[in-house]
């Protein structure tokens, strides 16, 4: 009988990676690490962790909506050109600034969930279609309002209704969105943190709907000389942003 040791092909053997003990450890860390990942916001799990083809598709769509703020697309090739570009530069900055915000909505909503149900994905395309329609009106307001153009009063009421319900859209949009992950608590697995941010998000869009119907309202119906002031309503939304997460910072507190 042979009692030497008979030696393993090296092909033959398991590496040490796939071994029982070191995929068990692994799929311990691998579970420590996403349970622990904050994603950005303390206090809330975010459970969305890769970029999906719906968000991907969702930032090529905001990607092509920005191109179209630009004052032009030519490089100027004489100095005047350069100031009439530089002219529309605060315009273009306000109007990416709400793009921007939207866009970040998005992302939020994406992270904290990641819900891509054929609910969510009819949603999203909604979005997409509003965001990409109201460019331009978009545009149009703040490129007139900081050049100072003559508008007649019909315009500006006809322009403030165009631009409110647009906006009242966008967030309506959302609204569906976060009173989706409101129903759907419970699949979610939110704790009680996450389900009253939920909450507050949810009101946060209804808000800027409420805002949107009010500025239209007064478009619609104050007298020529004073229907610029429906615009004056959107100062409304600060002031909103800062009581309502006061309070709802008080409210979370003890739930820490």
């Amino acid at each position: 009988m042979d009692n030497r040791r008979q030696r393993i092909p090296i092909d033959d053997r398991e590496p040490w990676w796939n071994l029982p003990e070191c995929d068990k450890m692994s799929r311990m860390v691998r579970k420590h690490l996403i349970s622990n990942q904050s994603g950005g916001e303390p206090g809330f799990h975010w459970r969305g962790t890769e970029v999906t083809r719906l968000e991907g598709f969702t930032d090529a769509v905001f990607a092509f909506a920005v191109t179209l703020l630009v004052v032009s697309l030519e490089v100027p090739k004489t100095f005047p050109e350069l100031l009439a570009a530089m002219h529309g530069f605060l315009a273009f900055a306000v109007c990416f600034a709400l793009l921007a915000n939207v866009w970040y909505q998005h992302y939020r909503f994406f992270r904290r969930y990641a819900l891509e149900n054929p609910w969510v994905v009819f949603l999203n395309c909604v979005l997409l279609f509003f965001v990409l329609f109201y460019v331009y009106p978009l545009k149009f307001l703040f490129t007139a309002t900081f050049d100072s153009s003559e508008i007649s009063a019909s315009e500006i009421r006809t322009l403030f209704t165009i631009w409110s319900l647009g906006y009242g859209a966008v967030f309506t949009v959302f609204t569906l969105l976060y009173l989706h992950a409101w129903r759907i608590r419970s699949q979610l697995q939110l704790t009680p943190v996450e389900a009253m941010r939920t909450q507050l998000s949810l009101l946060d869009q209804f808000a800027m709907v409420i805002i949107a119907l009010l500025s239209t309202a007064l478009a619609r119906t104050l007298p020529d000389r004073y229907v610029g002031s429906a615009g004056y309503i959107y100062f409304l939304v600060p002031l909103y942003f800062t009581i309502a997460h006061s309070i709802a910072g008080r409210r979370e507190r003890p739930l820490r």
